[in-house]
């Protein structure tokens, strides 16, 4: 029997095929409706004013505003949002950011459609849903040590290659401030060089040169 009050899906991702893929395949469901698709943060935020669905489906990366971005975006403007996180993106670090920025929910794209149903399911119900895959990376996550807001400026100057004269120019401190930084961040990441330090960093989602 159809629901009289079907779950309403705001889906947001930047790529048209993915949006009509995930909308046609929410669509069928008795309990489910997409009610407003959006490509980018901005409009999203704009949609869910307009539809106040009782579920946002969002892309971690979006073009400008980032889909943990647009998650605090709209919690702050809207506190009870449940907003489950979808991407392609592992990333540990990624990941702790989404949902502490509030997200209820993190799966990736290749996600099983019955897991994907189940996670919408359990997160329009308040509940928190993790894919496995993923909270094997946020365990991870949770056992290292957090990098300060100017580490990971640092530590994205250095992976494009750049040197310490260099980076202290761009940040307009002085380069023994810089060379203090990097060795924080070695250290923190446990690692021994400035190019191990950019691999880890984009494998866990630290840092993107995107």
């Amino acid at each position: 029997m159809k629901n009289s009050k079907p779950i309403r899906i705001l889906v947001v991702d930047d790529h048209f095929m993915v949006r009509m893929g995930l909308s046609a395949s929410l669509n069928v469901e008795p309990d489910m409706e997409v009610v407003a698709e959006a490509g980018n943060g901005k409009a999203a935020l704009e949609a869910y004013r307009k539809y106040r669905p009782s579920l946002v489906m969002m892309d971690l990366r979006l073009p400008g505003m980032s889909g943990t971005e647009c998650t605090a975006a709209i919690l702050l403007e809207f506190p009870d949002a449940r907003i489950l996180m979808l991407s392609t993106h592992s990333g540990e670090e990624e990941i702790y950011r989404a949902l502490q920025a509030g997200a209820k929910g993190y799966i990736v794209k290749s996600i099983i459609r019955e897991e994907l149903l189940r996670a919408v399911r359990e997160v329009h119900q308040g509940r928190q849903y993790v894919d496995p895959i993923v909270a094997s990376h946020l365990a991870e996550r949770r056992s290292h040590r957090s990098l300060s807001a100017r580490e990971v400026e640092v530590l994205r100057m250095v992976a494009k290659g750049l040197g310490n004269k260099e980076i202290a120019s761009a940040l307009n401190i002085a380069e023994v401030t810089v060379k203090l930084h990097v060795s924080h961040v070695l250290e923190k990441l446990s690692v021994k060089d400035r190019t191990q330090a950019a691999t880890v960093a984009l494998q866990r989602g630290i840092i993107s040169l995107e």
